[in-house]
């Protein structure tokens, strides 16, 4: 019999399981509440249940517990984790310490991306495969070891509506009351502009959405993001203008300025009329250059008269500050140095 990784199923499809072997539907939330509240990897600790319960579950079920094999702090902080997957194949994810001092967890769903963002590193590895559900709750259950996380953000490495059904199961399982505890408020997911599964998104679940924006011509996003050709600028905002939103909830737009390219008043102009008539709020991120990139990071002076012209128009506005620039921190960057040198995939620690 070939065991199911318990962190692969949602409350519902595990109260399902269960009913199959007789079992009463309470029973689920009980393991759900020693797997993600308690962070109980053997179903023999589990002692509200029978000794004998306990032995079927093993047989059927194992519980996947992470660890990761790199890790990185940098010194405002951040921390990136390296986490290799039961075949061989790698995923990041980071921590990112706020003001408020409550973490943000940026999280991955894809082994790679199949976007081809023309800035971002894991576009240059290009797709491997999907994240199961277990694979992208496990990066919040390893993170949670280490400390508590109040935010997370499905920003990392690939495409989320590119891996639809199981991003919004572990939305699912992420958002349990008797789990992690997640709120809809507290989870972000990015997406480059994949318009279809937005609005189905929209229709499943609820989450807040951040759209890849980068550029404000067809013509500079065709380059710079490449789906864009698929679903062109008047399509991605007329679905930001439809999806339906909770009172007081703003669609977030990131805009990361590259030097020389998408950073001029006449972009900042251009970025006030694709935003007109949408509850929207921007992140300014200033490019965080990498290995194998010829794009540069952008002028203070220009960021701060790029983010001054939207405020002046009342946009909310936001500049992001790069965090670990004194580490591997553009997303794929430790990766890409790691699985080029197999001598250094041990467990690692590296403070600077």
């Amino acid at each position: 019999m070939t065991r199911i990784d318990l962190k692969n199923l949602t409350l519902p499809e595990l109260t399902a399981l269960l009913a199959g072997l007789g079992k009463e539907k309470f029973r689920a939330r009980q393991i759900i509440k020693w797997v993600y509240a308690r962070g109980i990897t053997s179903f023999a600790e589990m002692t509200d249940l029978s000794k004998t319960f306990r032995e079927e579950l093993d047989q059927r079920f194992f519980i996947s517990d992470w660890q990761p094999e790199a890790i990185e702090t940098s010194v405002d902080g951040t921390r990136k984790y390296l986490f290799r997957l039961t075949d061989g194949e790698s995923v990041e994810t980071v921590r990112i310490p706020m003001e408020s001092g409550k973490d943000t967890l940026c999280i991955s769903t894809q082994v790679g991306c199949a976007m081809q963002c023309r800035f971002c590193l894991t576009g240059c590895f290009g797709l491997t495969r999907n994240l199961q559900t277990a694979e992208i709750v496990n990066q919040v259950c390893a993170a949670l070891k280490d400390a508590p996380v109040h935010n997370i953000v499905l920003m990392g490495m690939g495409e989320p509506l590119h891996n639809l059904d199981n991003v919004i199961k572990a939305l699912e399982i992420l958002y349990l009351d008797d789990g992690c505890g997640f709120g809809a408020r507290r989870v972000t997911l990015s997406t480059s502009g994949l318009v279809p599964q937005m609005y189905e998104l929209a229709r499943r679940i609820k989450v807040g959405l951040a759209v890849s924006l980068n550029a404000t011509s067809d013509e500079q996003r065709d380059e710079l993001m490449p789906i864009n050709k698929k679903y062109p600028l008047a399509e991605l905002m007329k679905a930001c203008r439809e999806i339906p939103l909770e009172p007081r909830q703003r669609i977030t737009f990131e805009y990361i300025l590259i030097g020389g390219v998408n950073d001029s008043l006449q972009d900042a102009r251009r970025l006030l009329k694709l935003l007109h008539g949408i509850r929207a709020k921007v992140n300014l991120i200033p490019f965080n250059e990498h290995q194998g990139s010829n794009y540069k990071r952008p002028q203070a002076a220009a960021v701060e008269e790029f983010q001054r012209y939207l405020l002046d128009r009342d946009i909310v506005a936001i500049r992001r500050a790069s965090k670990g620039q004194d580490i591997s921190a553009a997303c794929g960057q430790l990766k890409g140095r790691l699985d080029q040198d197999p001598l250094k995939r041990q467990t690692q620690e590296k403070v600077r």
